[in-house]
Parts: structure tokens; sequence; C-alpha cells
């Protein structure tokens, strides 16, 4: 296949403000979309089990939005069919109109073999009949998720549940207590929506074009990973996707970008705010490496020992860049931070803002430094939340 050539070439400036743009990190955010349009812009938001201040999919649009309620959050994904869960670029909370474009993920999830799980006989059809008779359900309602503590150790409910989520079947259409609950697709999934079975190539197209503007410019690599398509994939459809190939200095791959961010310079106020590890602004280490110059690891599944940065450490956004990272905690009406790392004495005021404007959000009335990496720093970094505390 013959690529293109580029007509536009970017700086790596142009190109991150680009970036934060598409993110919805730059300008003043259109709260009349609310969550819901947090969601349609990304599409596709990242569950995690982990909950420090919140868990992940709250943190995404309070990053964007500010201190919109928690309850507000879970009510704009859930109610009224608006969303649904199901595997991009993880497990993700997807915008409910995309349900005909993961239809070759379900295809290719029912042609494969099943993950190593004996399911009995019998099994599949039971819980279907089930959901359709009680639902919607949570594996536990169902019959049990586990047949011992370990938390692998799946049930053959629990099996034949994920299965048929698998396979579409069966939809996620909320999470209460952390506990996935189902219901069948066609009680659950807009009848305009449920049979729209598009062929395996208008999915791709769709999901490439929707990383490309969600991402605003990116790498084949960076747009394949949006969504966890394989390279091939992308490369088959990228060319008519809507996509346009561009340079960018210091990028060592070609790029593409979504041709609306090229037409109209980046301007607006920058965000200033904490970052949840699976944000889509920097769930790519390469790409948040080669954007902000900002290496990134999620260090909760590094033994304590080894970590160099914290359990759960959030990087700081200011100005269009990331200038530090806080690793936070919550003791009563006290948010933590157990580790800060700052970007030099400028980064103080910004990680100050956005360590009080966190424990607002999450009812905390006092913000407590433990360690800052530059002793020299936490003294005016204390001095400033002082301030901005009253």
């Amino acid at each position: 296949m013959t690529t293109p050539r580029p007509s536009t070439a970017l700086s790596a400036d142009e190109a991150r403000r680009i970036a934060l743009r598409a993110q919805g990190f730059v300008g003043t955010p259109d709260r009349r979309g609310g969550v819901r349009g947090v969601l349609r812009h990304l599409g596709a938001v990242q569950l995690d089990t982990i909950s420090v201040l919140a868990r992940s999919h709250e943190l995404i649009p309070y990053a964007r939005l500010g201190a919109v309620g928690r309850r507000t959050i879970e009510d704009a994904y859930w109610k009224d069919t608006h969303a649904f869960e199901y595997w991009s670029h993880a497990a993700c909370i997807l915008p409910v109109e995309e349900w005909p474009h993961f239809a070759f993920r379900r295809r290719a999830y029912r042609g494969r073999p099943h993950w190593g799980h004996d399911l009995p006989d019998g099994t599949y059809e039971q819980v279907v009949k089930q959901l359709r008779t009680e639902g919607p359900l949570t594996a536990t309602e169902l019959g049990g998720a586990k047949r011992t503590s370990e938390w692998w150790d799946w049930s053959g409910t629990k099996v034949a549940v994920e299965r048929a989520l698998m396979y579409g079947e069966v939809v996620c259409v909320e999470r209460r207590g952390w506990k996935r609950v189902y219901d069948l697709a066609e009680r659950a999934i807009p009848a305009a929506l449920l049979h729209d079975e598009l062929d395996d190539r208008e999915c791709l197209r769709r999901l490439v074009a929707l990383a490309g503007q969600s991402l605003g410019v990116g790498t084949r690599a960076d747009i394949a990973d949006y969504h966890r398509l394989k390279a091939e994939q992308v490369e088959s459809v990228i060319a008519d996707s809507g996509l346009v190939p561009v340079t960018v200095e210091g990028w060592a791959k070609p790029a593409w970008a979504d041709p609306l961010a090229l037409a109209t310079p980046v301007r607006g106020r920058h965000r200033t705010t904490l970052l949840s590890p699976f944000d889509s602004l920097v769930w790519e280490r390469a790409r948040t490496e080669r954007i902000f110059g900002f290496t990134h690891r999620l260090e909760a599944y590094v033994p304590k020992q080894k970590r160099v940065h914290g359990y759960f450490a959030m990087p700081v956004l200011a100005g269009g860049r990331l200038v530090g990272r806080v690793d936070p905690a919550r003791e009563g009406a006290t948010l933590v931070a157990r580790q800060i790392t700052l970007d030099g004495a400028k980064a103080v005021p910004a990680v100050a803002q956005a360590l009080v404007e966190a424990a607002g959000w999450v009812a905390c009335t006092d913000v407590r430094v433990e360690r800052v990496d530059a002793p020299e720093l936490r003294e005016p970094l204390t001095r400033e939340l002082a301030l901005l505390l009253g």
C-alpha cells in the first residue's frame, strides 16, 4: 500500500497543542455536553479497579470539566442507555452509538478459543434464559462469580456470562459496587443499533477515524493502540479513514492527523489538573514520552520497595505540560500527598492548585504533604497550599 506524501509539517509544539485540544484540555469546555459529551469526544473511557481519589472513569471527566458531582458522572454513563462497557483500549465505557463498530471484535471472539475456561453443558443457555426472565443481574445474582476465593477461579456461571458479553448477546449496563450488571443486548441496546452489523472493514475504518479524531495527531502505532487494533488492521483502512498524513518535528515515524484539527490554530485556556494514570492523554507510554518528554509508569503493580513515584502517581497537567506527579491518598477529610515530584520551582503553584481543587472535589478540607522529592521545594509548596486553602 502506498502512503500519500504528507502535505503538512507540524512543529513538536503544534502537535502537542493539537493533542491537548483533541483530548479536551485546551479552551473552555462545552459544559452543555457534560460527562456524556466528554465520553463522545474521547470515544472511550477506561475502567480500572483502583480507587484512590476516585475510580479512573470518574477522574476522566473531572480532569476536563472540573468538580462535577460523582453521582452525576455515574448517571451520565449508565442512565437512559447512553453507554455500554466493552473491550476497547482495555475494559472501557463506550458511547452506545459505537455498538455497531465493535461487531468485528464480537465476531472475532466467537471464532477464538475460550481462554482455557471449561463451561459445563447447558450453562451458557441457562445464564441467557435467567437474564431474559430476571435481568439485569450481577454474576453473584446469577449464581456466583467464583468457585473458590482465588480471583481467577471463575464459576461456570461467570465464564458463561462473560462469554456472552464477549459475543455481544449480553451487555454490561452498569457497575454496581464495582460488579458488572448484565442484561440482554436486545433490551439494553437501541433496536436501530443492535442489528446494524457492519463488515470488518467498515468497523475498522470508523475506529481508526475515531482514534485519529480523539488523538488529533498520531503515528500508526498511536492510532492502533487507542482501540487496541492490530497494525495490519490500521494499515488496511487508514488511507480511507479521512485522516491525512503529516510530518511532526522530532517524530521518527510517519503521522496522521484529523483534518479538522489542522483547520484552526489551537487557542484557549489550558487546564490545570491531576490526571488518572489511565487517562487517554497519557495511557500510551511511548506517545507520552514523545509528546511531553515525560516518562510515565503505573507502579501499583510494582513491589513497594521498587516504586519510584508511588502506588498511584498521578501526572500533573498545567500550561499544556506535564509538570510533576502526585501519589495521593485520603485520610478522612484530608487529602494526603504521600509523594510529590516537581519539575522545578515553577511547577509549585500549579501542583498546589491541582491538589486543592482535587481535595474539594472529593470533599476533603485539608491537604497534607508527606514527601517532596526535591526537599527545598517542600516549604514553598506548603506555603502555596496554605494560601489556597485559606
